[in-house]
């Protein structure tokens, strides 16, 4: 099988790229190598004869042009939520006219689409229901789970309404053209070779700082660094696309919440204490009182249908992700340093 991966040098496709080439699959990438560590993942991909196609996905005159596929994985994203209030043009761009871009050329090719979701289509209302104060000072609660019945109607970030707009434009072009799509709606993903900021990687960034002996802060919510996340290891979530790509032909045109569940989720409070605990490092964080318009409180995936479809769960909890990554970050950190 010959597989395309879009946004192959990022954090999410380097390491699809590396996991399916070592199964024996054909694999290319397409990435501009805009962001940071992007092309330090590139001489990961060189390294495995994998060919890297550098351009932009909005750009439809060259993504016509490149080879036929059997499937396309579609990972390419701007996926920093904070970013899509600044750079409106360059989210729409991305995150929808190249998931459009792609599905023309899958609709061409008579291919087959992974794409890769967000948790961020669900409202800002519905994750900030499941807080009744603004200022969070204690510990949350962990109860409510979000899964592929909740509501989906509201302001939800313009990220993720790029996103939602992108799960319904495949689903529209299998229903018109046959085309045969799975979609992963992701939490948190976190691991090695990601390189990590403060919307985006933060397991990465809080290692990485913790090693650097550098300043954080905990922002908004009244700065207490309560807030919770599930957070999914890179490793698991490769394992299932693997599934589903062996499976694909025989189980298809479906929606999954995948996520880090109650096996793996944490508070930032909790992160930071996991990351003295395993760098041996103590750091100072501060705290920002002031909440984002786009910061959410909580967000716990519920993984029960795709573990039911594909008899497939996360096999590592938030320590060995933080562990994991931590190992990565130690044993390269000359080669990285400048990355973050």
């Amino acid at each position: 099988m010959k597989i395309l991966i879009t946004g192959g040098c990022g954090f999410v496709g380097t390491n699809l790229a590396l996991v399916l080439k070592s199964k024996g699959y054909k694999i290319d990438s397409l990435d501009n190598l805009s962001r940071k560590g992007s092309k330090y993942n590139l001489r990961l991909l060189n390294n495995e004869k994998i060919k890297n196609f550098k351009f932009n996905i909005e750009n439809y005159e060259k993504i016509q042009k490149l080879p036929k596929y059997d499937l396309i994985i579609d990972c390419c994203a701007e996926a920093a939520v904070e970013v899509s209030k600044k750079e409106i043009d360059k989210v729409i761009n991305t995150n929808l006219i190249g998931t459009f871009n792609i599905l023309k050329k899958v609709k061409k090719d008579k291919s087959k689409i992974i794409f890769l979701s967000s948790s961020r289509i669900y409202p800002l209302s519905e994750t900030m229901n499941t807080i009744k104060s603004k200022i969070i000072k204690s510990k949350i609660k962990i109860n409510k789970m979000f899964d592929e019945n909740d509501n989906i109607r509201g302001v939800k970030t313009l990220y993720g309404l790029t996103k939602l707009t992108s799960e319904m434009l495949i689903e529209e072009f299998s229903y018109a053209f046959g085309i045969k799509y799975i979609i992963n709606r992701c939490g948190v993903i976190s691991g090695p070779l990601q390189f990590g900021k403060q919307d985006q990687g933060f397991i990465s960034l809080w290692i990485w700082k913790h090693l650097k002996q550098k300043k954080l802060n905990y922002i908004g919510y009244g700065g207490y660094g309560h807030q919770v996340r599930d957070v999914l290891h890179i490793n698991d979530l490769t394992d299932l696309i693997f599934l589903q790509i062996k499976k694909i032909n025989e189980i298809n045109n479906k929606l999954f919440t995948v996520g880090g569940s109650k096996t793996s989720c944490t508070s930032l409070k909790d992160l930071t204490r996991l990351c003295e605990k395993i760098t041996k490092c103590k750091i100072k964080i501060g705290k920002i009182s002031k909440t984002s318009i786009y910061d959410i409180p909580y967000y716990i995936s519920n993984n029960k249908y795709v573990s039911k479809t594909y008899n497939w769960k996360p096999k590592r909890d938030i320590n060995q992700v933080v562990n994991d990554t931590f190992l990565w970050l130690k044993t390269n950190k000359s080669k990285i340093n400048k990355y973050f």
